[in-house]
């Protein structure tokens, strides 16, 4: 007997997600999987009218760090409100696995540093049933989800494993510890990771300020990690990095040499920095040369800056390090906002020194000519003139002064907006360029991570409305392949991603003119009473996990689907 449909979409207008024309057609699942498309006369045990809906494949984003959070959450928001159905953790080479006990701090510590996760949120949450990494997935296959999750082998976890104070220290890798670490990605590979996660940039530091340990990796132990993919015949390799050891062309070349060797593919991440503004154009160029000789090292970009939101709320403002606002830090938002009203507190404020006792490491590299009013609806796009140095300039004022009553706004709710990357020359024409280029794969929306000041983890929809509603840059079906067959297929996920007869029953339907993103706000929810950004979504009507309705309206059901899905299974 045929197995029971669960559901029926009619009547929808289906993007399949390989870019191929719109057409209109009904969908139907059952144990799953589609099973069905066409005029389907069969009913299922729900029924969806889409009528002049997009009807889409679930969103596959290849670049999050839920590694945390799914220990202890059956919601990965905020990436499930932007339709995202499966994502891929573990990436910028940290992680909670493989792990001696006696190291759990060192990673704690680590993943605090570089994401942005409060190790007091950590502490609490995390069950450390686990040593091994597929120890690792079993505990995690323990919680219901509302998306599926997939994982990468953190290379700074297996580096402490193996190396203890030697991996923080920077040594080098030895013949003993590579021919281990290769052992440990083979296990880890064959136990279900979907490859390897690696750093090179000194941006990642841990708490402590110590740079991530596997910043000095030599090529030697990049390759033994590598091949861990090759003899386990599955994996591909995350790489980010400053692209300047001794220069881009160089640290390229030795990458190629790694995957040249192992035979499996590698993703890095590509964004302008503001300053080596060109670099990114040198690294696309050596992408592309390297895709045309039969070698697939493709970027990921995200669709607009990445940037820092700077609020009362937030984790950082730009008085959070100074002796006076630490004072009054603990205090409820409405009663910071009164004291940091009064005149003299606000005089004192401004006359203290902010950087010296400033928690941010990125706090010296911020200009307020890069500043600008988050306001509401959030303008990504400011310019020139709209920033906090132009304001001050034209009201005879500092840009201190501007950025402190700009907190002050809308009861202390509002942000000030500070693009890290992408924003050169006050525009995201960098980020056009980068997509416009079918190897670029869209993501960097880092879901999971920078809780307390980075909130991107709504990239999907923010391609979408941008790009495709407003800009109308590139077709819906040209999106939907961005985010689903592209990056699916790129994380060797091949049973989703694509509207087709024996793929997982994963979908969205949207309502294209209603697609929007809504205003950022911070929430208390994460253990300990952490804080965290989140940020809904508008236009999505349903989204659909294995055959089954997790969200209406951006709403859950209470339908908890998602699994922990293991790499060798995929592929």
């Amino acid at each position: 007997m045929a197995e029971e449909i669960s559901v029926v979409v009619r009547n929808g207008t289906v993007i399949d997600g390989t870019g191929a024309a719109p057409y209109e057609a009904d969908v139907a699942i059952a144990g799953g999987k589609i099973v069905e498309i066409g005029r389907i006369k069969a009913r299922g045990a729900e029924e969806i009218d889409a009528k002049g809906k997009l009807v889409t494949p679930g969103f596959v984003d290849i670049h999050t760090h839920y590694d945390a959070q799914a220990a202890w959450d059956s919601r990965m928001t905020p990436s499930s409100w932007h339709g995202v159905t499966t994502a891929v953790m573990g990436n910028c080479g940290v992680g909670f696995a493989p792990c001696r006990p006696e190291d759990r701090s060192k990673l704690v510590e680590l993943m605090e540093g570089v994401e942005d996760i409060p190790g007091a949120v950590m502490a609490e949450g995390l069950k450390w049933d686990w040593e091994s990494f597929g120890e690792f997935l079993t505990s995690l296959e323990r919680r219901q989800r509302d998306i599926d999750l997939c994982a990468l082998l953190p290379h700074a976890a297996v580096r402490v494993y193996v190396m203890g104070e030697r991996a923080i220290r920077h040594e080098a890798a030895n013949q003993g510890d590579i021919a281990q670490m290769r052992q440990i990605v083979e296990q880890s590979v064959r136990a279900g990771a979907f490859g390897v996660s690696t750093s090179r940039t000194i941006s990642h530091k841990s708490l402590k300020g110590e740079y991530i340990p596997t910043l000095r990796a030599a090529e030697e132990e990049l390759t033994g990690l590598a091949m861990g993919m090759k003899d386990a015949g599955s994996g591909f390799l995350e790489i980010v990095g400053d692209w300047n050891q001794p220069d881009p062309a160089t640290e390229f070349a030795m990458l190629r040499r790694v995957v040249e060797k192992c035979g499996r593919n590698a993703v890095f991440s590509l964004t302008q920095r503001h300053d080596r503004t060109e670099v990114w154009k040198e690294l696309m160029a050596l992408s592309n040369q390297a895709v045309e000789d039969g070698l697939s090292i493709r970027p990921v970009a995200p669709p607009r800056a990445i940037g820092i939101l700077l609020g009362l709320e937030g984790s950082q403002n730009p008085f959070s390090g100074t002796p006076t606002y630490k004072s009054i830090a603990h205090l409820p938002l409405a009663e910071r906002v009164k004291v940091l009203s009064d005149p003299e507190v606000r005089a004192k404020i401004l006359s203290d020194d902010p950087v010296t006792g400033s928690t941010f490491p990125l706090f010296h590299r911020m200009s307020y000519t890069k500043m600008f009013r988050f306001g509401h609806p959030a303008n990504y796009e400011p310019q020139r003139e709209d920033s906090l140095t132009a304001i001050a300039e034209r009201e005879g004022r500092t840009p201190q002064e501007v950025a402190y009553d700009i907190l002050l706004e809308d009861g202390g709710r509002d942000f000030i907006y500070c693009p890290l990357v992408n924003y050169v020359d006050y525009n995201i024409s960098a980020c056009e360029t980068m997509l416009d280029n079918r190897n670029t794969i869209m993501g960097i929306g880092d879901g999971g991570a920078h809780v307390g000041f980075i909130l991107d983890a709504g990239f999907p929809t923010w391609l979408l409305a941008h790009w495709g509603r407003k800009k109308q840059r590139w077709s819906p079906q040209e999106l939907i392949r961005r985010l689903t067959s592209d990056t699916a297929g790129a994380a060797g996920l091949h049973d989703r991603g694509e509207i087709a007869i024996g793929k997982k029953g994963d979908l969205n339907i949207l309502d294209w003119e209603k697609i929007a993103f809504g205003r950022p706000y911070v929430t208390f929810d994460l253990p300990a009473g952490g804080r965290r950004l989140l940020q809904k979504a508008d236009g999505y009507d349903t989204t659909i996990v294995s055959g089954q309705v997790t969200y209406r309206n951006g709403e859950a059901t209470g339908a908890l689907p998602g699994k922990m899905v293991r790499g060798q299974r995929a592929n």
